[in-house]
């Protein structure tokens, strides 16, 4: 589980971006992180990857305190994944080539093993394995950014706009992978999403963050159901599933 503690943080001698955020994940659940554009969103997730140190409290990560630890410390052995929103593939680079960049730390034969699982689940990728990361579509790029996130078996899975620039079609697809992988690997998962409504459908808790504070905190179905949440970050009355 993920615990974030009064947390404060900023950009270099910038004032603070967050403001005492408090937020807690349980293990085997999705997050949605809501909010308006620069409320600190993304803020909060490099802070919790380690990109970022906070200026005052504590990030707890299954009981351990992980503020101080860098993102690829918690990549390589706190069993965190990070999907960024933007360039979340080399481009130049194949689908394989992409993926052995998240298993660097794996064995030869753990690896192996792990990516005829990922190519299992992923059949598109495992027939354009060769291919460059350039030539696959919007959908494909982003299922090649959680293989590779995936590779490691990370039990907390942190996405920034996973839907960014994709199709509805796509977004679908991609929502939908999300709710699978934590049903089938039992990761927390914590999501900046700008397509609040889709977001909340597969998410067991939602969080929404205005000027750098939690606004409002609670399940996913209760914010869908919120007149005042469809009215400020909906976009107005949401449609039946």
């Amino acid at each position: 589980m993920i615990d974030v503690q009064d947390v404060r943080a900023g950009y270099g001698d910038g004032a603070d971006v967050l403001r005492g955020v408090s937020v807690t994940a349980a293990t085997s659940q999705i997050l949605t992180i809501l909010g308006p554009n620069g409320c600190g969103k993304s803020t909060l997730l490099k802070v919790i990857a380690g990109f970022l140190k906070p200026r005052a409290g504590r990030i707890m990560a299954d009981g351990s305190d992980v503020s101080a630890v860098p993102v690829h410390e918690k990549i390589r052995r706190g069993g965190f994944g990070f999907v960024p929103q933007t360039e979340n593939v080399f481009t130049s680079m194949t689908v394989l080539e992409n993926i052995k960049l998240g298993g660097r730390q794996l064995g030869e034969r753990e690896f192996s093993s792990r990516l005829d699982e990922l190519f299992t689940l992923y059949p598109a990728l495992a027939v354009k394995r060769g291919m460059a990361a350039w030539a696959l579509s919007g959908g494909e790029r982003q299922l090649l950014s959680l293989a590779r996130a995936l590779i490691s078996r990370p039990r907390i899975l942190l996405l920034d706009e996973p839907s960014a620039g994709l199709s509805p079609l796509a977004m679908q697809e991609v929502f939908a992978e999300i709710g699978a992988i934590r049903d089938r690997t039992g990761a927390t998962i914590l999501m900046v999403e700008q397509n609040a409504t889709e977001a909340l459908r597969i998410a067991d808790d939602g969080l929404i963050l205005t000027l750098g504070q939690v606004a409002m905190r609670g399940k996913a179905a209760d914010l869908l159901a919120n007149p005042r949440v469809k009215d400020l970050y909906l976009g107005g009355e949401v449609a039946a599933a």
